[in-house]
């Protein structure tokens, strides 16, 4: 069966079909007109960390002369603090304004697996106020700061890093266990230490506790693992061509800063490292990621703006970001917002990107509690391969259970907690292998709405699913899948385009809508004669719902 080409535009308009290509990208950005993030400028002036004491041997400790050179730099007004060649080990390096710390190629900064040289700070975690360790390179309040040069930054995160048997080989296991640290009594992990093990058993242990001092929390140091480069409300931030890798936690997390650039820069983590991130942009504004590369322990490019409550009384949202040319191996998703985005996400543009064997492709994740709106955001021209799960994904219930809405009745109240996905426009994504090509799932009190997709072929193992999602158009997209069962699955959804949809391989149903809370459905210019039974009315749903059909 085909289904017409020549739906009364009117009609459609009246039905609401036509209300998300109405639409238009706000006048402030376009591909035409993207944000822009102003660049630091440095003196020329250079101290070369050799001048004030440092020694690469490998075993010098050099904290005290790298850190000396950039306070030197600083007060003189700035300039280029210079490490050479060679093997330097080091304590945290704190970063000043005016400063570009600059390694060469052949330099590897190795930070050192003592942990009595990183003292216990207050900082944010996961879009909470956190005690944690003093993170490798750190800077606050800076303007002009950067890191740039080939060298290589090496956090030494394995001695930092609990790690699940599962997930090493035998002979790593034995190895890990015999090199020291703590077996859990399930004897399913490995933990560094029993102060890491103190720390994994008390809830929210991070957490500031009003009247606690930072000295209350030492017997459970070990357990805040840092991030490996913080840098907090810094203005004209560039990172370049450096090589960051083997980060205890999360790698690069910027928080609160504008005008930042990070350009040919790469990330190395283990793809088994805990909360092994490539890079956390929060709450950031006018923001440029390009030519960068990131091998991820979790979410490769991720933004966020912050968590809950907290997140939401800071309503600093990640506005104005640019990402291209970047390319996302392993991990968990290639490119993310979430979940801790409660403080919005908005502008944010993202074209010529490749991910090779992440988790998921393009994920966008939050949950109940967390609030925030997320919007405005474009993306274009993204490549994938072996894709583990969804190509695109976006999902309200992370970490949290998702029992079915059919038959449901009575919601959750919208409220300040209650996040929002809308205004997604995506275009010209090819994939090449994945369990799913489309994943949609919003909550029954706020549906996902306004999600554009056009211009897509997908080689998958399932096609799409859309439950409690709202104002979806989807435009020439093509669908290779090898389960048969059904090519569409829509669950209480409403106001659904679908024009130009393509199936490569039979299947036995087309379409399945379920749920008496769908409608508004739009089939055009698409034929389904590879299908069995074109559409599936379940749970209360109608064929009525179905519009366009010849």
């Amino acid at each position: 069966m085909r289904f017409s080409r020549s739906i009364p535009f009117a009609l459609l308009i009246s039905l609401g079909i036509l209300q998300a290509s109405a639409q238009k990208a706000p006048a402030k950005y376009s591909w035409s007109n993207l944000p822009k993030a102003a660049m630091p400028v440095f003196k020329k002036d250079t101290f070369n960390i050799k001048k004030y004491g440092a020694v690469a041997d490998g075993i010098t400790l050099n904290t005290r002369a790298i850190n000396d050179a950039i306070l030197a730099c600083s007060a003189k007004g700035g300039g280029v603090v210079l490490i050479p060649q060679g093997l330097w080990l080091t304590g945290p390096i704190v970063l000043k304004s005016n400063v570009n710390l600059h390694a060469d190629r052949a330099a590897l900064v190795l930070f050192t697996d003592d942990k009595s040289q990183y003292a216990l700070v207050k900082g944010n975690y996961e879009g909470h106020p956190a005690v944690r360790n003093e993170s490798p390179i750190s800077g606050t309040d800076l303007v002009n700061v950067a890191v740039t040069g080939a060298g290589i930054f090496d956090g030494n995160g394995g001695v930092w890093r609990a790690i699940g048997k599962d997930r090493l080989t035998e002979s790593e296991w034995k190895a890990l266990v015999a090199s020291g640290g703590v077996v859990s009594e399930d004897g399913r992990s490995w933990l560094p230490s029993e102060s890491y093990l103190k720390g994994m058993k008390v809830k929210d242990v991070s957490t500031i506790q009003p009247g606690k001092s930072l000295s209350d929390y030492a017997e459970y140091k070990d357990f805040f693992r840092p991030n490996m480069l913080v840098l907090t409300n810094c203005k004209k931030v560039w990172l370049k061509d450096a090589t960051f890798e083997n980060s205890p936690n999360w790698c690069l997390h910027t928080l609160l800063c504008e005008d930042m650039t990070l350009q040919d820069v790469h990330v190395k983590n283990p793809w088994n490292a805990q909360n092994g991130d490539g890079i956390d942009i929060e709450s950031c504004k006018n923001v440029l990621v390009e030519g960068s590369t990131f091998d991820a322990g979790d979410d490769g490019i991720c933004i966020k703006s912050g968590r809950d409550e907290d997140g939401r009384k800071r309503g600093k949202p990640t506005e104005n970001v640019v990402i291209r040319n970047n390319v996302v191996y392993r991990a968990h998703g290639g490119f993310v917002i979430g979940s801790e985005m409660s403080g919005g996400a908005r502008n944010i543009f993202v074209t010529d990107c490749t991910f090779i064997g992440t988790d998921i492709g393009l994920r966008f994740k939050t949950v109940r509690g967390r609030g925030g709106i997320v919007e405005d955001i474009y993306i274009k021209n993204i490549a994938m391969r072996n894709i583990v799960n969804e190509a695109i994904l976006f999902d309200m219930y992370y970490m949290s259970k998702a029992g079915s809405t059919l038959g449901l009745k009575d919601f959750p109240p919208v409220n300040e907690g209650t996040p929002q996905f809308r205004n997604f426009y995506v275009s010209n994504i090819s994939c090449n292998g994945a369990k799913e090509a489309i994943f949609v799932r919003g909550l029954p009190e706020m549906s996902i709405k306004g999600i554009h997709l056009e211009n897509m072929v997908f080689k998958t193992t399932r096609g799409a699913e859309f439950i409690e999602a709202q104002d979806i158009s989807l435009k020439n997209i093509t669908m290779n899948v090898t389960d048969s069962k059904q090519l569409i699955y829509i669950e209480n959804s409403n106001t659904l385009t679908f024009d130009g949809i393509r199936s490569f391989t039979p299947t036995d149903v087309f379409m399945s809508i379920n749920g008496e809370r769908s409608a508004h459905i739009a089939l055009q210019n698409t034929d389904t004669g590879r299908s069995k039974t074109q559409a599936t009315f379940n749970f209360g749903a109608e064929s009525k719902v179905l519009e366009g059909i010849k």
